[in-house]
């Protein structure tokens, strides 16, 4: 005759559905919870709605000394003299901003000269263009 066992024993199983839903829940919690804790920093207002233009932003103005002491104004060459005038248009409406990329080997003397000529076209502020490192 054969005994039975009093209790069977089941092998347990790992369900992959309810972890699922519940790693989705969390996502859903910490994703409402980041947005809630950003701090705009701003009034709330109501908006107008309209239609325009898209923006055209200006290309940057690049002044570009070579070690061989040439200068460049957006790939074109100027001299130190003819400078201050070709740069004026390009300032007019737009940020006063020049990019001075001037080779680690030109003399600081033509630099320092391009710059001042510059500013009297009307350059308020020289971003020094420099190489990552």
């Amino acid at each position: 005759m054969k005994l039975r066992r009093s209790r069977t024993y089941r092998r347990g199983r790992i369900e992959i559905i309810p972890m699922i839903d519940v790693m989705f829940f969390l996502l859903a919690t910490f994703m409402l919870a980041s947005l809630s804790m950003q701090n705009l920093r701003s009034l709330p207002v109501n908006l107008p709605r309209g239609r325009a233009q898209p923006m055209q932003t200006a290309a940057p103005v690049t002044l570009t000394i070579t070690r061989r002491d040439r200068i460049y104004l957006n790939h074109a060459a100027v001299t130190l003299g003819t400078l201050a005038d070709r740069l004026k248009p390009l300032l007019k409406g737009g940020d006063p901003a020049v990019i001075v990329a001037a080779d680690r080997r030109a003399r600081n003397g033509t630099v320092v000269e391009a710059m001042l000529k510059a500013r009297h076209a009307g350059a308020s502020r020289f971003l020094i263009a420099v190489e990552r490192q």
